[in-house]
């Protein structure tokens, strides 16, 4: 069973979470360990099994990003950010995770690391650079905006993707798929940037 039948809903991204808490706390119950202390070894396997599975369909389909992430990955698609083999390639090498730049921020991300490697080499000097702060703190604050505007966008996607799944239309869904991967990594790097800046200004 995926996340979604565990609840019996459709594969949507629009949801109603506060009855999705409230099926949560009723299957809960079902399942909780008390209800199966008598009976044989292989059924209250089960059930924690069941339980377990339960606990991470809630936890992931009440948060939309997760939510997201996690039906893309149902068709197919396992963004760079949420890949394991990436992850631990990574960690292997030592390196950073490579991530794609949405090339309408090429300009300004080479702008912002020339930024940020000042900022580092100043700190190491023990320098204070005001205007170079203020600088940061202006890209990070563009940043911040930027991500909101891009939840915004996503909440957009996901009506289509539910109007796509409503008619069965192939095409809008495999649309709005391709939009909310461009879209979910465009937001990770922004995440990820305004994470540098925090780093470099403290």
């Amino acid at each position: 069973m995926n996340y979604f039948e565990v609840f019996g809903l459709p594969e949507k991204l629009t949801i109603d979470t506060a009855a999705l808490e409230k099926q949560f706390y009723t299957l809960s119950r079902k399942l909780h360990p008390d209800r199966f202390a008598s009976r044989p070894a292989q059924e209250q396997e089960e059930a924690l099994r069941q339980s377990s599975l339960l606990n991470d369909a809630y936890r992931t389909l009440k948060d939309p990003i997760l939510r997201t992430q996690y039906l893309l990955k149902l068709h197919g698609v396992e963004l760079e950010e949420q890949s394991k083999a990436a992850t631990d390639a990574a960690r292997q090498s030592g390196r950073l995770k490579k991530q794609i730049v949405p090339p309408e921020l090429l300009e300004e991300v080479f702008e912002l690391n020339m930024q940020l490697q000042e900022m580092r080499m100043a700190k190491q000097m023990g320098e204070d650079e005001p205007e170079l702060r203020r600088d940061l703190m202006t890209a990070k604050d563009a940043f911040d905006a930027r991500m909101v505007e891009t939840q915004a966008e996503l909440e957009g996607l996901w009506e289509r993707w539910d109007a796509a799944m409503e008619t069965n239309d192939e095409s809008a869904k495999a649309a709005s798929r391709d939009a909310m991967v461009a879209l979910l990594n465009k937001r990770s790097y922004l995440r990820n940037l305004a994470r540098d800046v925090n780093e470099a200004l403290e």
